[in-house]
């Protein structure tokens, strides 16, 4: 039961973001548009759509850390190469590091080891012009 009532709540909350972000997107377009370029105002409903088509040309239908809101489930990468290095033998976790795989470095650094953090990049510096 608190898990729906949670649930009922987020959307309430995702409801309530999207209704003061069309009508910020509404007041914005009716204060500059019209003097600049000569569009014609907007309504509401109107703003809602301008923010929705927004979102499709330039964000994309993005469901691949677990839901659109793409941002709200990225941990859970991390979390499962915690664990996996939890269940690794040291001849296996030696393997990964001589392998020198690139999410292991940022793995190491996110995890507050910055000396390890550079070991699998390959960049170049730019030199000072």
């Amino acid at each position: 039961m608190k898990n729906f009532i949670k649930f009922r709540f987020g959307i309430g909350i995702m409801l309530v973001m999207c209704a003061v972000f069309a009508a910020g997107v509404m007041l914005l377009w009716n204060a500059l548009m019209p003097q600049i370029f000569g569009f014609p105002q907007v309504s509401y409903l109107q703003a809602a759509g301008l923010l929705l088509l927004a979102r499709l040309l330039f964000g994309g239908l993005n469901y691949r850390h677990g839901g659109p809101l793409g941002h709200m489930g990225a941990h859970h990468g991390g979390n499962m190469l915690r664990e996996r290095w939890a269940g690794m033998s040291e001849a296996e976790r030696a393997a990964v590091i001589s392998r020198g795989d690139p999410r292991f470095w940022d793995f190491m650094r996110d995890r507050g080891r910055p000396d390890m953090g550079d070991r699998g990049r390959t960049e170049t510096k730019q030199p000072n012009l």
